[in-house]
Parts: structure tokens; C-alpha cells; sequence
């Protein structure tokens, strides 16, 4: 898995890259074909917003999360986030299974 993390109009602390990393795991431990994970933190006001775009086989998965405190906002975008890898497995599971089964011939 590949990480980006980018901080706009916030300086990314040790201790805040370590958070995420450790939070997003809890994605990867759920599917395994995370390729790509591009995390933008930023503070508007008294907003701190975080965004991800996960790239997985076959579709992009957009979460963002708003809240007054950046840890808050990091647990609900990796809730939002997990919440829809389950779902993209779920479905890719469901169709490889709902595939036609084909018959080889009879020796």
C-alpha cells in the first residue's frame, strides 16, 4: 500500500502520520488490494478536514470527514472508508460468485 499524506495550511506532525498510518490498516486488514491511499488534511477555521481517496482494483473510493478536532475526524473518515471497502468486497465477491459456471465436456 502506498501512503500520501499531504497537509494543506497544517504542518503533518510525526505523531499525526503514525495516527493515520495506524488507523488505515484496520482498511487494509479488511481487503488486501488497496493499492493507492492519498490523505489530505486541512484546517479551515475552526474546520479540520480530511479527505482519502483509496485506490482499489477495479474503483476509487472517495471519503472525506468534517469535525472540530483532526483525531475525531481521522476515526470517522476511516469508519466512512471501511464501511465502503466492505461494501466494494462485498460486491466483488457477489459477482464472481453469480458468474455462469461453464461445463466442460465429457471425456
Amino acid at each position: 500500500m502506498n501512503l500520501q499524506l499531504t497537509g494543506h495550511h497544517l504542518e503533518i506532525t510525526d505523531a499525526m502520520r503514525s495516527y493515520v498510518t495506524a488507523k488505515l490498516e484496520r482498511v487494509t486488514r479488511h481487503f488486501d488490494h488497496v493499492m493507492d491511499v492519498s490523505v489530505i488534511l486541512s484546517v479551515d477555521k475552526l474546520v479540520q478536514k480530511i479527505e482519502a481517496n483509496v485506490h482499489v482494483r477495479g474503483r476509487d473510493i472517495f471519503c472525506e470527514s468534517t469535525d472540530p478536532d483532526m483525531y475525531a475526524a481521522i476515526d470517522a473518515l476511516v469508519d466512512k472508508l471501511d464501511r465502503q471497502v466492505i461494501k466494494h468486497k462485498e460486491k466483488s465477491a457477489d459477482f464472481r460468485s453469480s458468474a455462469p459456471l461453464r461445463h466442460l465436456p465429457a471425456e
